[in-house]
């Protein structure tokens, strides 16, 4: 189903809104900087948490509404987040509801968080968290994280070249209890896998949702 959203009062921006017949979560799904809301990897991942009875709204950040390839300001990435989980929470009130998005989206929809709790929001997913520019490690933009008071999952390949292993690994564990890190082998930042690992990128989308459903059960019983 096709929405608009309502940043402020001179924004509005598209969304897609999935809901199966029973819905036992919903997942507030952002894009990430480079690819809007309906790339194949985010329609894949959406249509397989479907399946798994997840309900998503995916949207545009204003940026990629107007067709720029320059990434909003994050004051303007995080309005864009708090209308999206307000959508999803009007839609379905009394359904557990989570938040997070790929990459810049995940990260975006954290610092949100940090800096305000989102309002009825259980936990954040990160569909590949950009820890870090490829080739220059830090864990700088891990920062805001400490702020962050509901659980957090981390989806990363092995061979995330925005996420060196070791120093992401520090940062899930320094978050304790709160933090849960799911690796998919092989897989880089776009969750693709090379054909010698034995598996194909459709099944590494299965292996993410079968991740976040299990997730999303263990924090709604």
């Amino acid at each position: 189903m096709n929405l608009t959203l309502t940043i402020d009062d001179d924004t509005t921006v598209s969304a897609l809104w999935l809901q199966p017949p029973e819905p036992r979560a919903t997942y507030v799904f952002a894009h990430g900087a480079g690819a809007g809301m309906t790339h194949g990897f985010m329609e894949a991942l959406s249509e397989a948490l479907l399946a798994r009875s997840v309900a998503t709204l995916r949207y545009q950040f204003p940026y990629m509404e107007r067709g720029s390839r320059r990434p909003d300001s994050p004051a303007v990435a995080h309005a864009a987040v708090r209308a999206a989980v307000a959508a999803a929470r009007e839609r379905l009130p009394d359904t557990p509801l989570f938040a997070g998005g790929k990459s810049f989206g995940g990260r975006m929809t954290s610092q949100a968080q940090a800096l305000e709790a989102l309002p009825g929001v259980r936990g954040l997913v990160f569909v590949g968290f950009p820890l870090h520019p490829a080739g220059k490690l830090g864990i700088d933009r891990a920062a805001h994280l400490s702020d962050v008071r509901v659980p957090m999952l981390f989806l990363q390949g092995t061979r995330d070249e925005l996420a060196e292993l070791s120093l992401l690994q520090g940062v899930v564990q320094g978050r304790g209890d709160t933090a849960t890190l799911h690796l998919e082998d092989d897989a880089d930042h776009s969750f693709h896998v090379r054909v010698r690992s034995g598996r194909n990128d459709a099944q590494v989308v299965q292996a993410l949702a079968d991740a976040m459903a299990a997730w999303f059960e263990a924090r709604v019983r």
